[in-house]
C-alpha cells in the first residue's frame, strides 16, 4: 500500500530554512539535505506507522541530518501530513 505524501506550508517554511541554513555553511550542503528528506519521503510513501510521539504525530528522525519529521496519516485518504521538519539535537 502506497500512501501519498502532502507537506504542510509550516513544514514547507522549515524546509527551506533549513537548505537556506545548510547552504550558508557550505555550497552544495543544502542541496544535500533536500536529497536526504525526499528518501525519508520515500520511506513514508511505503510505511508511514512509525510509532506516536505525541496528540497522534509520529515522528521519523532523519540519519545523516539532525531533524525529525514530523508527521500524521490518515488512513482513510492513504495520506501522509508532513507537519513540521525540527532540529532534535
Amino acid at each position: 500500500m502506497t500512501f501519498s505524501i502532502f507537506i504542510d506550508p509550516e513544514a514547507i517554511k522549515d524546509i527551506q530554512q533549513a537548505i537556506d541554513y545548510y547552504e550558508d555553511q557550505e555550497i552544495g550542503l543544502g542541496k544535500r539535505f533536500e536529497e536526504s528528506l525526499n528518501k525519508h519521503l520515500l520511506v513514508l510513501e511505503k510505511h508511514p506507522f512509525f510509532n506516536i510521539r505525541y496528540d497522534n504525530v509520529r515522528c521519523l528522525p532523519m540519519k545523516k541530518f539532525p531533524f525529525m519529521l514530523h508527521f500524521t496519516v490518515d488512513e482513510g485518504l492513504k495520506m501522509v501530513i508532513l507537519r513540521a521538519v525540527f532540529t532534535h539535537q
